[in-house]
């Protein structure tokens, strides 16, 4: 990826719009209220009602709400835009941001499919602006520390994650196609690149809804991925799986050449190295989930250094998903890279931007362009 604009450290916090009011834009309006680094100045919601009651939800009634994002980030003089929205609208609000000269801290993923994430990947070059993609499950201390357990096993041959919950969130999700593994099992995809320092080549899915489900769309899936050094990383999940339910975070397993590491999602990570308790360094605190997420992002844009969660690095975590539906409907293992070259393909062709679509059509190798190409790796 290119450089992006920072804002540099002003002595003062800043000041942010969010746009997206709905259920999870409030827990993002709480988290942005109690956060000293940030100072919420306008709150965008095609229903004003909602923004409003938004604005309550933060704390202050008299915050500015509007139905444009440029007019009110322009009204208010906003420094950054938080995207809280639906996926479906991720493209066009971060598209309207970053063209307005204004970063974007969004929610996951980072567009509804990969080609909108490559496009937007392009426009962040074009405008020089940091997109960074709140993965919020990467600010857990105790993922950090399952990392460092890793690092003890002698080389990781597997890992693994298993997940059951059975949430009844109502809404979109439960009309949602392949809901598992569009809405959730990005998560845990996304942790198992951070965990592994590797990158996907292939995977095998197989996603199911049992009979009992209140999805409509597949609501359980299983699926085999292949990384690089040819490590296996296996997923299975289910959001319709009443009685002991694992952790959000799924609980994991990694084994390697000299033993084993375990976390069960919620309690501190343990490992058994050659017969006896790995004991690895401690690592500085990352934060907490969304508050992490919001601190990394006001980080990055004060001090110029790249988030995890930035685009470029962000969307391959989006193509484990895609390709894993493309397994499902096809029945056949999936190569990662054909998803990129499909979704390539058709960000260039529907891209309305001409200086978009012409960084587009100068990748000639998505994996390079992402900063994530296949090799040798120590």
């Amino acid at each position: 990826m290119t450089g992006f604009r920072a804002v540099g450290d002003t002595g003062t916090p800043l000041r942010v719009i969010q746009v997206g009011a709905g259920g999870m834009g409030t827990a993002w309006l709480r988290t942005v209220a109690a956060a000293p680094e940030v100072e919420l100045v306008g709150i965008v919601d095609l229903d004003l009602d909602a923004a409003r009651a938004g604005a309550e939800a933060a704390g202050d009634a008299s915050i500015p709400v509007g139905t444009s994002l440029t007019a009110l980030a322009a009204s208010t003089g906003a420094e950054a835009v938080l995207d809280i929205t639906v996926p479906v609208a991720h493209h066009p609000v971060t598209i309207e941001a970053l063209t307005a000269g204004l970063p974007v801290l969004g929610e996951k993923p980072a567009a509804q499919d990969v080609a909108e994430a490559l496009s937007l990947a392009a426009a962040a070059e074009v405008t020089g602006e940091l997109f960074m993609v709140s993965q919020s499950r990467r600010y857990n201390d105790q993922l950090v520390a399952f990392k460092q357990h890793l690092a003890l096993l002698g080389g990781v041959g597997s890992l693994s994650t298993a997940f059951a919950k059975a949430p009844h969130f109502g809404g979109f999700r439960e009309d949602m196609d392949d809901v598992l593994l569009l809405d959730m099992a990005i998560h845990p995809f996304d942790s198992a690149r951070y965990l592994l320092d590797r990158e996907p080549v292939s995977v095998y899915c197989e996603s199911y809804n049992p009979s009992w489900s209140w999805y409509r769309g597949d609501a359980a899936a299983a699926a085999v991925f292949t990384f690089e050094d040819d490590i296996r990383y296996v997923y299975d999940g289910s959001w319709c799986a009443p009685g002991f339910e694992t952790s959000w975070n799924g609980a994991w397993r990694a084994s390697g050449a000299s033993g084993t590491a375990l976390w069960s999602g919620d309690d501190d990570p343990t490992s058994d190295v050659d017969g006896a308790p790995g004991a690895p360094s401690a690592a500085a605190s990352v934060g907490v989930e969304i508050a992490g997420s919001l601190s990394a992002f006001v980080h990055a844009l004060r001090s110029g250094d790249a988030p995890d969660g930035e685009v470029h690095g962000n969307v391959m975590s989006l193509a484990m998903v895609e390709a894993s539906i493309a397994s499902t409907r096809s029945g056949q293992r999936v190569q990662l890279d054909d998803v990129l070259s499909d979704a390539h393909a058709l960000a260039v062709g529907r891209e309305a931007r001409a200086d978009v679509r012409q960084v587009l059509s100068g990748w000639t190798s998505v994996r390079s362009a992402l900063g994530t190409p296949i090799g040798a790796r120590s």
